[in-house]
C-alpha cells in the first residue's frame, strides 16, 4: 500500500484505491463502509470501502474475512493481500485523514465535530465509488452515532441505493469486515512508518496503543511536548488528553487580537479589552480548553465581539441657516474642510478655497 502522498504532506488527507474490477461496472454490487483509528490521540483516522458484485458475495465470504479487531496484524495483512490477488471481483478505496486535519476541523470557528467529519468522509467514499463507475446497489455501514439518523441521511443522499446502517456492522456483514481490514491495515502502516517532519531529539517509537487512556501513550505525549510549539503533527491536539498535558507541561501564550478583525455575533472572550482598540486573550499553549476527548467544541471562537460602530456624523449646518435648510453638498463639504479640519488649514489655503467657491460654484 503506497502512502507516499501522506508522507509528503501529513497535514491533510489522501485517497488510495484499487483498480475497479470490470465486473463491478457491469453487475449490481454490494459495498461496505468502516473506519479505523477514530478514538486514538495519535495517528490518522482511515475510512475504507470494499465492494464486490452481489453474485460473488459468497467468494468474498470464502476468504474468511472478519472484524479487523478480532484479527492479529499478520492475519489482517494476509487477508488484505488475498483481496488484492482477487482483484478481478473485489475493489476498495481509502480516505486517510491526518491528525492535523482532524484537530483543525474540530477547532474551527464553524463547528465540525468528529461525527460530522466521519459521516461526510463515508458519504464521499460511496460517491467516489459511483463516480468510478461501480454499480452500487446495496450499502452497509458501521454506524457512527445513532444508526437510524445516519441511515436516513445516507438514504436521502443516495435514493437509488438500499442503505443499511448498523452497530457492529463489521461483525455482521462480510463486506463491512473486508472494509475494516483495509482501513486497519492502512492505519497500522501509516502509524508504523510515520514521517516526523519535526526534528525531535530522542524520538521514542514506543507510544503504546495510541489511545488516550493508555499509560504508555500519555508518557510519550509528555516526553514529546514542546514548551512553546506544542506537539508534533502525529498528535491530535484537539483531544482532551493532549490538552491536559499542554496545560500542565507547556508555557502559556498571550495572544493580542485587534477588535476590527472580529466578526459580529462571536462568543465573548475570557478577557476584557485592554484599550478601546485591542483585547488581550491569555490562553494556554495549544489555544483552547474545556474540550471532551473527541467530542464537539463549544468555546472555539477566540476573538471578542466587535464593538458596535459609532453612528455617522450629522451633516454640517452652515452659520445663519435656519432649521430644515438643506445645502449643496459641495458647500457643506467645503465648510467642513475649512472649519472643522484638525489642524486648521493655513490662511493662504483658506483664501484660495474661498475664491474658488465664490466665483466658480453656487449653493
Amino acid at each position: 500500500m503506497d502512502l507516499s502522498e501522506l508522507d509528503r504532506d501529513s497535514t491533510g488527507r489522501c485517497r488510495l484505491k484499487s483498480p475497479v474490477p470490470a465486473v463491478c461496472r457491469k453487475e449490481p454490487c454490494i459495498l461496505g463502509v468502516d473506519e479505523a483509528g477514530r478514538g486514538p490521540v495519535l495517528g490518522p483516522m482511515v475510512y475504507a470501502i470494499c465492494y464486490c458484485p452481489l453474485s460473488r458475495l459468497a467468494d468474498l465470504e470464502a476468504l474468511k474475512v472478519a472484524d479487523s479487531k478480532t484479527l492479529s496484524e499478520s492475519e489482517r495483512d494476509r487477508l488484505f493481500v488475498k483481496m488484492q490477488e482477487d482483484g478481478d471481483f473485489v475493489g476498495w478505496a481509502l480516505d486517510v485523514l491526518s491528525p492535523n486535519l482532524i484537530s483543525t476541523s474540530m477547532l474551527g470557528r464553524v463547528k465540525y465535530n468528529l461525527n460530522s467529519l466521519s459521516h461526510d468522509t463515508a458519504t464521499g467514499l460511496v460517491q467516489f465509488a459511483l463516480d468510478q463507475g461501480v454499480k452500487v446497489a446495496q450499502v452497509f455501514v458501521d454506524t457512527v452515532g445513532l444508526p437510524d439518523t445516519y441511515q436516513e441521511r445516507l438514504q436521502q443522499r443516495f435514493p437509488g441505493i438500499e442503505v443499511t446502517v448498523k452497530a457492529k456492522a463489521d461483525a455482521l456483514y462480510p463486506v463491512v469486515s473486508a472494509a475494516s481490514i483495509c482501513a486497519k491495515v492502512a492505519r497500522d502502516q501509516a502509524v508504523k512508518n510515520w514521517h516526523f517532519v519535526e526534528k525531535l531529539q530522542g524520538l521514542d517509537a514506543d507510544y503504546g496503543s495510541g489511545y488516550p487512556n493508555d499509560p504508555k501513550t500519555k508518557a510519550w505525549l509528555r516526553k514529546h511536548v514542546e514548551p512553546v510549539f506544542g506537539f508534533p503533527q502525529f498528535v491530535r491536539f484537539s483531544w482532551r488528553t493532549a490538552q491536559s498535558i499542554l496545560e500542565k507541561e507547556a508555557e502559556g501564550v498571550m495572544w493580542w487580537v485587534p477588535w476590527r478583525c472580529c466578526e459580529e455575533g462571536g462568543r465573548e472572550a475570557r478577557a476584557p479589552p485592554v484599550t478601546p482598540e485591542w483585547s488581550v486573550l491569555p490562553l494556554p499553549q495549544g489555544g483552547l480548553t474545556d474540550r471532551g476527548s473527541g467530542g464537539t467544541w463549544e468555546d472555539h471562537v477566540l476573538l471578542q465581539r466587535r464593538r458596535p460602530s459609532p453612528p455617522p456624523p450629522a451633516p454640517p449646518v452652515l452659520p445663519g441657516a435656519g432649521s430644515g435648510v438643506s445645502h449643496h453638498s459641495l458647500g457643506a463639504g467645503l465648510f467642513s474642510f475649512l472649519c472643522l479640519r484638525h489642524p486648521p488649514p493655513r490662511p493662504r489655503l483658506v483664501i484660495k478655497v474661498l475664491f474658488m467657491f465664490c466665483f466658480g460654484f453656487v449653493f
